[in-house]
């Protein structure tokens, strides 16, 4: 259900990226604000600032190294232009699809074709950390049920269908327009296990197959700073200002 190297070679250098919405929040007030980056923007932000980005920003950097990798890719997603925008990836090797989703973090892109002979139709492990993954693909759509520890499932739907550059590009203006809520995702490696470290809205934890741990509260900006960027590698003046600013706009009520 892997991919082959050539997706998991493009795939792994985006190992110790996180998925966050603190770089957007950074940027909100000055004049490279409220719009999609570019490629060459989000490398240089990497540079001098150890920022990623959202959902948006990971896969159109992802699609720039499959493009200069030579591998097939797209974009797919649902409710653009919405506050409930997502966006992923799917790169095609030898016809068959891979579902390559960093917004979400997943570990490693899985087969979606039933037809391939390497398709798996059980729930697995090794893609998502804390449980396993079945995958069912049908009519231009494909399910992911997640399957947890104690029983419990639930299902995310992803619409095949490829997004072009110039409404991908719009979407993601859009999604850097809107400021909801600070979140950091990070895939880290606890005792050479993958677990999911994650922060939302001045709440941290961490995520092993044998569930949830949260974290003990930081207690200010300033020390929350200091555990994203333990935690990321993200600058201290990015998260402090990216927290200031998301404390400014939700006491404001302008964020949506």
């Amino acid at each position: 259900m892997k991919a082959p190297n050539p997706i998991l070679n493009v795939w792994k250098l985006f190992d110790g990226y996180p998925m966050e919405t603190l770089t957007k929040a950074w940027l909100y007030e000055t004049d490279r604000g409220r719009r999609q980056r570019t490629v060459s923007e989000m490398v240089d932000d990497r540079l001098q600032y150890g920022t990623s980005g959202n959902c948006f920003d990971l896969a159109i950097w992802l699609l720039h190294a499959f493009e200069a990798a030579g591998i097939d890719a797209y974009a797919i997603g649902h409710d653009l232009l919405t506050p409930n925008a997502h966006v992923a990836v799917i790169a095609v090797d030898n016809g068959y699809r891979y579902l390559c989703d960093l917004g979400d973090q997943w570990i490693a892109p899985i087969l979606i074709d039933s037809a391939s002979a390497d398709f798996t139709p059980q729930p697995i492990s090794g893609f998502v950390t804390g449980g396993r993954v079945q995958v069912e693909t049908d009519c231009g759509q494909t399910a992911v049920i997640y399957h947890r520890p104690g029983g419990k499932t639930s299902k995310q739907l992803y619409d095949l269908s490829r997004i072009e550059d110039d409404l991908l590009m719009r979407a993601g203006t859009a999604s850097q327009s809107l400021l909801r809520h600070p979140l950091c995702e990070m895939r880290v490696l606890v005792s050479g296990e993958v677990a999911h470290w994650e922060f939302d809205s001045w709440r941290s934890f961490l995520g092993t197959d044998t569930g949830l741990a949260d974290e003990f509260p930081a207690g200010s900006n300033e020390r929350w700073s200091l555990r994203i960027r333990d935690r990321t590698g993200i600058h201290l003046d990015v998260t402090r200002k990216a927290l200031d600013i998301y404390e400014k706009y939700t006491s404001s009520k302008e964020v949506e």
